[in-house]
């Protein structure tokens, strides 16, 4: 059994989650921020508009109940001695950074949060080779709606490549990969693609935030047109949709393209002789 099947919305079924999904080790105010920095995808990300032109950093904190064996994530921040927080959900990773992740994603979709500009060094990733590389490493993945929507698809009978590249050399990476009946399948959220249903701009640093989203608007239709030209059928699910019926859509889609297959391959055999 797996640590997700051992798991159901978000209890751990015979014994409280293991120390290392919740519990941070003892360590610096230094080490604690930069930890909450890669979580988030950086310190400008962690911005809560108190009003009257204030600003706080805010960090998330994880608690568990032991009666119910959640793992529930909080938001905080100071504000002149106070210490408010703001309930965001509950996270069910076996490590604490992926928890942290999933935590401030959710914050940031929910609109709670009101990202900044990054500074210079946070624009270009790092400050040297090697932060670069750990900062990457520490990109979210795995999100609960991921491990939805694939428990949905794995229970209609088909099997897929988690995370990985259509097409080796092309730089994108879908959620799901069919390789035989090359069907890509991409999981947007909300947030960061522009959902036209929960989508909500940020009311600070406006013009910065909505060329991020074209940005990223721009690269999913890119994508879509290279694997198309490259023979795949792309499939996109947003992160609200109803898993089953995006896994319906999805099996469809693949049922259908192997379904073509033969008939290509035999219409290729009558060429060639």
């Amino acid at each position: 059994m797996t640590a997700d099947q051992g798991t159901e919305a978000g209890r751990w079924r015979d014994k409280p989650p293991p120390l290392r999904a919740w519990k941070g080790k003892a360590r610096t105010r230094e080490t604690r921020a930069a930890e909450q920095d890669r979580a988030a995808g950086g310190r400008h990300q962690r911005i809560v508009d108190l009003g009257n032109g204030r600003l706080a950093c805010a960090s998330i904190e994880l608690k568990v109940y032991p009666k119910t064996r959640r793992i529930r994530a909080y938001l905080r921040w100071s504000d002149k001695g106070r210490s408010p927080a703001v309930y965001v959900g509950e996270v069910d990773h076996e490590t604490r950074a992926r928890n942290l992740a999933e935590a401030w994603e959710t914050a940031i979709s929910l609109g709670l949060l009101t990202p900044q500009s990054p500074s210079p060094i946070e624009q270009s990733w790092a400050s040297s080779p090697a932060v670069r590389v750990v900062m990457q490493g520490n990109r979210s993945r795995d999100t609960r709606p991921e491990r939805v929507l694939r428990s949905a698809v794995h229970a209609l009978g088909l099997r897929y490549r988690v995370a990985s590249r259509p097409v080796p050399d092309l730089r994108r990476t879908a959620d799901l990969v069919f390789t035989k009946a090359k069907v890509a399948v991409f999981l947007d959220g909300c947030y960061w693609h522009g959902c036209p249903e929960h989508y909500r701009p940020s009311q600070k640093n406006s013009d910065f935030w909505q060329k991020k989203l074209a940005s990223n608007q721009a690269r999913d239709r890119q994508t879509d047109e290279l694997l198309r030209d490259a023979g795949w059928e792309v499939v996109r699910v947003w992160e609200h949709e109803d898993a089953q019926a995006a896994a319906d859509r999805v099996a469809r889609t693949v049922r259908d393209r192997q379904s073509r297959v033969p008939a290509q391959r035999s219409a290729e055999c009558q060429k060639s002789v």
